[in-house]
């Protein structure tokens, strides 16, 4: 069975787990310093926010899928939309560690399908860009579209 995912980069952590957890009626099953959790029955959603510095707002959509064969499944309906696809094995992210794959929808919207895998200590591992001086932690977001958001603010 999918979930829906929304990830949503938030400019005051503590403020936003109180008002998400007043709007859920449940506290974060997954909290931490930059980053909190809501796996959620009804409705059906895997909803995300931290505070790492980046833009403030929806930073992508996604399903989580919960085996190997629903990944698959989902793959090849992504395949038909973005031939090429390539899957990211083990990704450390969000305190996690998946399999996934990456979309971009017409307008440029991140659309994330994934498969957790476990639970790691970490939020996850920066991206080396072109230099150094841009790497900044990007597991929320696919490579080429971490690179253009870079390219946009720096």
């Amino acid at each position: 069975m999918k979930r829906f995912h929304v990830h949503v980069a938030v400019d005051n952590l503590a403020e936003s787990i109180g008002f998400y957890s007043a709007m859920f009626a449940t506290s974060p099953s997954v909290e931490k310093a930059d980053y909190a959790k809501w796996m959620l029955d009804d409705p059906r959603m895997n909803f995300a926010i931290s505070q790492r510095g980046a833009q403030v707002g929806v930073n992508h959509l996604g399903i989580q899928v919960e085996s190997d064969e629903e990944l698959q499944q989902m793959q090849s309906r992504l395949e038909s939309l973005q031939p090429g696809l390539s899957k990211d094995d083990g990704v450390a992210c969000c305190y996690a560690k998946s399999d996934k794959y990456w979309v971009t929808d017409p307008s440029g919207l991140a659309w994330e399908t994934f498969h957790s895998l476990a639970t790691i200590p970490v939020f996850g591992k920066a991206r080396a860009l072109a230099s150094e001086a841009q790497a900044k932690p990007g597991c929320c977001v696919p490579a080429a579209e971490q690179a253009a958001s870079v390219a946009k603010c720096c």
